[in-house]
């Protein structure tokens, strides 16, 4: 931990699952960071980060006041919330500061096992192992890291975390097409194991977060949304352990990722985004009516089901070798509350109370012929109607089911 402080440059890559290409380097001079992309990059035509940092020769740096300097793609790679915390933690049990770990320390430690396909070196991340895992131990050792306690496991759950982002405590896992076999999934997977991401309740949760979370993802299937193949696991204690198909891993292939937080430089942790304008970005970015269309989709559901953190860091955009952007599978929907109660992406300009007539005009906004527009609101709604019968069938509790029903009936 203590070497990770000597770290002034990067040197980032983009590996699809072959060779790594040389993207560029990334250096640290008093307090700034500085960017430079490689010329043969450049020459490849591949847009990394095509808003904030399109290719083009010299040094590039930004402001210090988001991202700590750091161009929103890269930082895209580094993990938040719980993952931050097990890094912080780890730090501290070897007497380093986390204040004093700068953005490049942190890249460091990401190395070659990042979400998608960018790789950093020096690589100082920890490889996991074919090591059988048991996801009941797992969750106890992390409710004793929420409790403060457990520094024994700390480096055990900050290598199976990754670089995962969000506040809920998760896992990177391989799993065998029974799903009954669990190891450790940040390296590259031996067959048949595939890349999963799992799932526990933080100390906000109830023991039912999972069950919920795996109901909202049936539901959103059913109203037509692009979801990855996910699963609900049972545990000794609670309705089950949320696990969901990474979509950013095809066996050894990767795939580029970039947030709409990265993209467009828009932190998430101060709402300002409209659907209007992730309708309007999708659009630009992927040239296709078929990606718009998605989250249009999204955006319904997600107001629908008073999913209202909604903020920029839960919509991605993925990129193949050929340049080519689409939409990601959808994520991280359940359940939840936005700052002061409103939804964290306003749907044209209404955040305290979007409704159906504000849906209406997002899809005309968004040139959507008016009979698809009352397709997806007639389709998202009868998926919605099936929330009570679902929550019963997984384990949601009983004072839980009624109330989130409550909700979902008001509209």
């Amino acid at each position: 931990m203590s070497e990770s402080l000597s770290v002034r440059e990067i040197n980032v890559g983009l590996d699809f699952g072959g060779a790594v290409t040389h993207v560029g380097r990334l250096a640290m001079r008093e307090r700034r960071i500085y960017f430079e992309y490689h010329p043969d990059f450049i020459a490849q035509g591949l847009e990394l980060s095509p808003y904030h940092l399109p290719l083009k020769t010299g040094v590039t740096s930004f402001d210090l006041s988001l991202f700590k300097g750091l161009p929103g793609v890269f930082n895209d790679s580094l993990p938040d919330g719980w993952g931050r915390l097990l890094f912080d933690r780890l730090a501290m049990s070897r007497g380093v500061l986390p204040a004093s770990l700068t953005p490049l320390d942190r890249l460091a430690h990401v190395g070659r096992h990042g979400l998608g396909a960018l790789v950093f070196e020096p690589d100082r991340s920890t490889s996991g192992s074919d090591d059988l895992i048991n996801l009941d131990q797992l969750a106890q050792q992390i409710q004793q890291v929420l409790d403060g306690s457990a520094d024994h496991v700390l480096q055990t759950l900050e290598t199976i975390n990754g670089s995962s982002a969000g506040a809920r405590p998760k896992a990177l896992i391989g799993l065998d097409h029974s799903r009954q076999q669990i190891i450790h999934g940040v390296d590259s997977l031996p067959a048949p194991y595939e890349s999963w991401i799992v799932k526990f309740p933080n100390s906000h949760d109830g023991a039912d977060a999972g069950a919920i979370e795996f109901v909202y993802g049936l539901m959103a299937k059913q109203a037509g949304i692009a979801m990855p193949e996910i699963h609900l696991f049972s545990a000794q204690k609670g309705a089950g352990y949320f696990a969901v198909k990474r979509f950013d891993r095809h066996g050894a292939k990767r795939t580029h990722m970039h947030t709409a937080c990265g993209l467009l430089h828009s932190d998430f942790r101060t709402p300002s985004l409209d659907y209007k304008d992730l309708l309007n970005l999708t659009a630009a970015l992927t040239r296709d009516a078929r990606e718009v269309e998605k989250l249009y989709r999204l955006a319904v559901f997600n107001v629908l089901a008073h999913n209202r953190d909604d903020h920029s860091k839960n919509f991605t955009f993925l990129m193949d070798a050929k340049g080519q952007w689409t939409l990601s599978p959808a994520y991280d929907l359940t359940f939840s509350s936005g700052p002061n109660g409103e939804q964290s992406t306003m749907v044209m300009g209404e955040g305290r109370n979007p409704a159906l007539d504000h849906l209406t005009a997002l899809g005309h906004q968004a040139k959507l012929a008016p009979s698809l527009v009352q397709s997806i609101h007639d389709q998202t709604l009868s998926a919605l109607s099936r929330w009570d019968a679902l929550a019963k069938d997984h384990g949601v509790a009983s004072g839980t089911r009624i109330l989130i029903g409550k909700h979902l009936h008001r509209r």
